[in-house]
Formats: structure tokens, sequence, C-alpha cells
């Protein structure tokens, strides 16, 4: 919906008097502005973080600069040192295979093999989450983890950004399972 709606302004050069912007965007600009607080050592364990930078928000859309917001966030959420970035990066990272209705198209066969490049690239990180903030991203990267047999968890950012969130001076789930 977001690309879609992007698009269409764009294409159909449809007036508007609004900025679109992402929610991940958003995110980052509220940590910058200490209006979203935020603490990393709920990671005590170390956990490993890379990330799916989506197609239709990043290559197709917004660009790097959202690219760059999304792993400023999980850099904060999960601390600098835990965050292992995939290569290629930004708007050339490799697409996860999910998106443009692949998911929903019933060729699960080639999906998958479209989608190992994406595995491969993203197990060669030895990451232990995948951050996806796109759900057909999320779904595609958690099903190549399970076919292809990796060993990482595939999640949401706003369920790492939970577990950092400061509330009246504690982290909001830091300890708690």
């Amino acid at each position: 919906m977001f690309y879609a709606t992007l698009e269409g302004l764009r294409r159909f050069k449809i007036p508007h008097k609004f900025e679109f912007v992402s929610i991940i965007s958003l995110y980052a600009q509220w940590i910058r502005e200490g209006r979203l607080n935020v603490d990393s050592s709920w990671n005590s364990d170390g956990l490993k973080f890379t990330v799916q930078d989506p197609c239709k928000l990043v290559r197709q859309g917004l660009g790097d600069a959202v690219a760059e917001d999304l792993r400023y966030v999980i850099k904060k959420v999960a601390g600098e040192e835990n965050f292992i970035d995939v290569w290629p990066r930004l708007s050339n990272n490799y697409c996860c295979g999910g998106g443009g209705g692949a998911l929903q198209a019933g060729f699960v066969e080639n999906r998958r093999k479209y989608g190992k490049l994406k595995f491969d690239q993203l197990a060669a990180t030895g990451a232990d989450v995948v951050i996806t903030p796109c759900h057909n991203c999320h779904t595609q990267v958690l099903d190549i983890c399970d076919f292809y047999g990796g060993k990482w968890k595939t999640t949401h950012l706003w369920n790492w950004l939970e577990k950092a969130l400061i509330i009246d001076g504690s982290a909001g789930r830091a300890g708690k399972d």
C-alpha cells in the first residue's frame, strides 16, 4: 500500500500538500530528537542483527535515506556493535523474491529458487536475527530460512524497538521473554 500510494502520486502527478514518509524514518527522527528513548542494554547476550531492505520501500520508493534510517534504528535498539550489514547493501541489496505478488501467486518453487540468492546473502552475515520491515519480505525470508536450513530468527523492526523502549526510566521488556 505504501509503494502503491507513493507511485500513484508520482506517476499521475497528483497534487498533494503532505510529505510522504516511512514510519522507519519517523522512528529514526524521534530517536535523534530524544522523543523516543531506547536503550540497547537489553541485548546482554549480544544477539547479532542484519536487515532486509524492502525493494518497494528502498530501491523503488524512498531510496537510500530510508535504508540508512532503518540501520540507524536497528543499531540504536540492538547495539551498534551487534549490527552486521549485508553486502551489497541499501539500494543494491538483493530482492528477497517475495514481493510484487510472488507470495500469493502460487509459484512456491520459483519463489524459493529466486530467494536462494537472498538466503545466501543473509546466511553470510552470520546474524542471529534478520529484521524485515515489510510483511512480504518477512514471510519470504522466514520461508527461505526454513526451506534452506537457515539459523536466524526473522522478525519485524517494532519487536526489537519495543524491547529497547525506555518507559519511566526502564527498558520496555528488558529481561522478559
